[in-house]
This record gives structure tokens, sequence and C-alpha cells, in this order.
């Protein structure tokens, strides 16, 4: 039977990149582990211990379990924020960009809940330094939909009184489907992330005339 740690593999390709096996599989070992557990509650041994390896492995990859963390947060993040980029670059009218970049969001929070979970909400028991690079990949999302919002506003498209606080709202809407995302939940990750950018063109349409393009 598949361990946990190899199911979290199976169902996100963020990690892909990331060599030797060993460092993935300790990776997804603590991904696993600090969802299940938070960050502070995780020991070291029981990281090891869900990729399959001795306590002693753990420090020929990783100097510490903050620095799990940080891979982790740094992988998560810089791949959510691609999706975004991708989504909201692609062309056509300003509600077209929107809804799109909305439904990629909320779909790649669904999908990947477990890593989700840890990215976004472990992110204070990093270390000061890590703590700003991380926070720099955040502010690239919050810019994006950001840029999409103003552009919508200034073309007619939206109607939008303040375009921070919207911004900071849509974030939070899709952030939280990692939250509270199951797969044995009645709405797949598609029809969630359909209805999230029908709900979020509501929030900005003009007078409520709002279609899911």
């Amino acid at each position: 039977m598949a361990s946990e740690a190899e199911r979290v593999a199976a169902a996100d390709e963020s990690f892909e990149g990331v060599s030797p096996d060993a460092a993935r599989r300790l990776l997804l070992g603590a991904v696993e582990a600090f969802a299940e557990r938070g960050f502070h509650a995780t020991t070291t041994r029981d990281i090891a211990g869900r990729a399959g390896m001795s306590p002693a492995a753990l420090y020929i990859h990783y100097k510490t379990k903050e620095e799990l963390l940080f891979q982790i947060s740094k992988v998560g993040h810089e791949r959510s924020v691609s999706v975004l980029a991708e989504a909201a670059e692609a062309g056509g009218s300003d509600a077209e960009r929107l809804a799109r970049a909305v439904r990629a969001f909320v779909r790649w929070h669904a999908e990947h809940h477990t890593t989700g979970r840890v990215v976004q909400y472990e992110l204070a028991a990093l270390g000061a330094e890590h703590y700003e690079e991380i926070v720099a990949l955040r502010r690239r999302s919050e810019e994006i939909l950001r840029g999409v919002l103003e552009s919508g506003d200034a073309s007619g498209e939206f109607e939008i009184a303040d375009i921070r606080g919207t911004t900071l709202a849509v974030m939070s809407l899709c952030i939280d489907v990692a939250r509270w995302y199951s797969p044995s939940g009645r709405r797949t990750p598609d029809e969630i992330g359909t209805l999230y950018a029908d709900l979020v063109l509501r929030m900005v349409a003009p007078q409520g005339d709002a279609r899911v393009p």
C-alpha cells in the first residue's frame, strides 16, 4: 500500500524538480507531517520516518526543520504564482482574464490542498530571511490579481471602490480552499474554480452585471 507521502507525491507534481530522490522524499514527508500536525508539533524523526529514512539521513539534505518548511514554501509559492500568471496573461477581456485566473488559482489550491495548507498557513514559522523571500512571492500573486482588477476598473468592465481591499479579498477566497477542500467532497476542483470565478465576477461587475466568460 502506498504511503501518504507517496500519495502526496502522486497528486503534486510541484516537487518533481527536487533532487536527489532522498531530498524529495523528505520534502514530501514534511508536507504530510506539517499539514497533519503543524510545524511546531512535528519532529524531524517524524519527517524522516514518513520518508522511510533515519533521522540522521535528514541532516544530509536539510540543516534544520525550518529549512524544510522554507523549501516547501518556495516550491509551492513559485508554482502557484506561475499558474496564476499564466492564466492572467493569456489574453482576452479583463473579465475573461480574471475568471481564468481565479479558476486556475482555486483549482491549484484544491488539487494541491495538502501542500497548500503548509504553504499558506505555516508562514509564521519561517526565519526572518526566509520569511521575507516567501512574502515577496506572495506579493507577486497579489500584484498579478491587482493588475487585472486595475485594468478592468480602468476599462469600465469592473467597478471597484477599493482595489487593494478587493485584491486581498479575492486572494483570501482562493487560498482558503486549501484549508477545507477534501477529495471526498461533492465538488471537484474544476467545479469549485468555476463557482469562485462567478462569485468574484459578481463582486467586481458594475451594477451586478456578471457573467462567467
